[in-house]
């Protein structure tokens, strides 16, 4: 560390990164982030490492006004899975879309017009963008949690989302104010998942 200021940026990265917790989107309500808040966190997502300058994944926000299209997809996903699911289950389905004030979706692009970088590193870039996203999020005082579920990889969704045919699917993520929390969980330790060659 070159200065006290260094050592105070380090401090501030592990503590935002070590304390951030995954947060249901069940637990999440209203208020949610304001448009420059957002933006602060949609933003954070183009820092993600891009081999190749890419921009291998794009986000999908799904406004509220819109959450209806996204609820019947949820219940059109179930019935193609199970053609017995009763309408209470299919409600439930789409009461599925109504969690969470700020809803959006991450996609990976994995079409080979965008070059020979391999799509493992493409799918990385996503995850480091995700990444980014959560920890401003709870930089700035919300929860926020990601959730996928089969519906997620239904043609439904393909559909209602207007997918290409090399993009993917990777996630849905909710940002809110926190309105319950479960107990911490224990993380693994570096000894856990560390070797040396």
């Amino acid at each position: 560390m070159d200065s006290t200021a260094d050592r105070e940026v380090l401090d501030t990265a592990l503590t935002l990164i070590h304390s951030r917790q995954h947060i249901s989107p069940k637990r999440l309500g209203d208020p949610g982030p304001d448009p420059g808040q957002i933006e602060n966190i949609l933003g954070a997502a183009g820092a993600a490492p891009d081999h190749g300058l890419l921009n291998p994944w794009r986000l999908i926000i799904i406004p509220p006004e819109r959450r209806h299209l996204l609820g019947e997809a949820f219940a059109e996903a179930l019935t193609e899975r199970d053609g017995a699911a009763t309408e209470a289950q299919r409600q439930e389905a789409r009461a599925k879309a109504s969690r969470g004030p700020f809803l959006v979706t991450v996609v990976v692009r994995l079409d080979p017009e965008l070059g020979p970088t391999h799509p493992q590193e493409r799918i990385v870039s996503a995850g480091c963008a995700i990444q980014n996203m959560l920890l401003v999020a709870h930089a700035l005082g919300f929860g926020a949690g990601l959730s996928s579920g089969r519906a997620l990889y239904s043609k439904q969704m393909r559909l209602l989302f207007g997918l290409s045919e090399h993009e993917q699917p990777l996630c849905f993520m909710t940002v809110g104010t926190v309105h319950r929390r479960k107990p911490a969980r224990a993380r693994p330790v570096m000894a856990d998942y560390t070797s040396t060659l």
